[in-house]
């Protein structure tokens, strides 16, 4: 891989985490929110209805599950820039060979090649 594609994957892993960091800030508040009431006593924010409590748990589960998502991603996306410095960047964790242009255009943080990707994921270990 040239310089200046490693510098243009590292560019855009940058601006992924990026994006991702801001994404994660504007849902946190979200994802981990308390229900029943503010602290004040003032219970605006509480469903008095079953039907709404039940609604306003999903939506915290939806964003939580979101909030988890963009941290795996962040992580991710932190490994591959500490490879593209290690200089193993665009080469399979599992089986060394070379991970493809278009997998890393697709996925710029991935560590694995599809095959491998593919083994490890039908093991569960992925």
């Amino acid at each position: 891989m040239t310089h200046g594609q490693i510098d243009a994957y590292r560019a855009k892993l940058l601006a992924l985490a990026q994006r991702v960091q801001l994404d994660t800030a504007s849902i946190e508040s979200e994802a981990l929110r308390g229900t029943g009431g503010e602290a004040s006593g003032n219970l605006s924010n509480a469903p008095l209805h079953p039907a709404d409590l039940a609604t306003d748990q999903n939506q915290q589960d939806v964003a939580l599950g979101i909030f988890e998502n963009e941290a795996n991603i962040l992580r991710q996306a932190d490994a591959a820039l500490r490879r593209i410095d290690e200089g193993a960047y665009g080469r399979c964790e599992n089986c060394g060979g070379d991970i493809s242009t278009a997998r890393l255009d697709a996925v710029p943080y991935t560590a694995y090649c599809v095959d491998c990707a593919a083994k490890l994921q039908a093991e569960g270990n992925l």
